[in-house]
């Protein structure tokens, strides 16, 4: 299976034809993953922490302020007990890894899998991201990568601009402020070069910081998808550009 980072969107995102139809696509020409292991941004938590392995989990619905309809989505995707014990054996010795069983699902995980994978008939993990440390994530990315010849797809979802305080414009066909597009074109130009230093330096060397990413969750689970790359400096393939109510869409994936 390749990995997967993926601008996940506001809920509000599966209304936009073109997102859903540039998504649905592209799950379209993925080999079908035995099981998909998540990486959301709206998940911090360390040490380590692994889900609910247990179909049904209420999802999270870790958002405000919109239409009632997005806090009626289900997706009750199997769960992935079996997965829960392999990250837990591919952490080394001595670095503990919690539970949280009852944890479910957030939108940074069942929204694009509700787009991707519509029928819930895949099981699903998702894992927290213990750190925001982008070296720690590229290495957490290395750790996990075995789960790759096993057949699971592995989706670090965030978003490639995420300066929410910073937009004035809330209509999702809003020019990209000139922070967001400097960020996300010098982005794009880092991945096509392979140049993962730079990409690890961004809050020094990216050009929109840190209008881009006041917090920089949304763009961590980055590191996790480079990390699993059988090579992080192989340019990946850029699937997914442009913007949604000014932030940069920018999705990926690795070989």
């Amino acid at each position: 299976m390749p990995a997967l980072y993926l601008s996940h969107g506001a809920p509000p995102l599966v209304d936009s034809d073109l997102w859903v139809t540039q998504l649905r696509t592209w799950a379209a020409g993925l080999p079908r993953p035995t099981a998909i292991l998540v990486v959301s941004a709206h998940w911090e938590s360390a040490p380590l922490t692994i889900g609910s392995t247990t179909t049904g989990t209420p999802l999270v619905y870790d958002f405000g302020g919109f239409p009632r309809r997005f806090y009626e989505v289900t997706y009750a995707s199997p769960g992935a007990p079996d997965l829960a014990r392999r990250v837990a054996m591919l952490m080394p010795d001595g670095e503990p890894v919690v539970q949280q069983p009852h944890r479910g699902l957030d939108h940074g995980a069942y929204v694009p899998l509700t787009v991707m994978y519509p029928d819930a008939d895949v099981p699903v993990l998702q894992i927290s991201l213990p750190s925001l440390d982008p070296q720690r994530l590229l290495l957490l990315g290395e750790r996990l990568r075995p789960l790759r010849d096993e057949g699971v797809l592995i989706v670090g979802s965030g978003f490639t601009t995420h300066g929410l305080p910073f937009l004035r414009d809330p209509r999702p066909e809003a020019p990209a402020p000139g922070w967001s597009a400097e960020f996300d074109h010098w982005t794009g130009e880092q991945l096509a070069r392979g140049d993962v230093d730079a990409l690890l330096d961004f809050r020094n060397r990216a050009p929109g910081m840190p209008y881009a990413h006041p917090t920089t969750e949304h763009f961590a689970p980055l590191f996790v998808t480079l990390g699993a790359s059988r090579d992080p400096a192989q340019p990946p393939e850029q699937v997914i550009d442009g913007f949604w109510m000014g932030l940069a869409k920018r999705s990926i994936q690795v070989a």
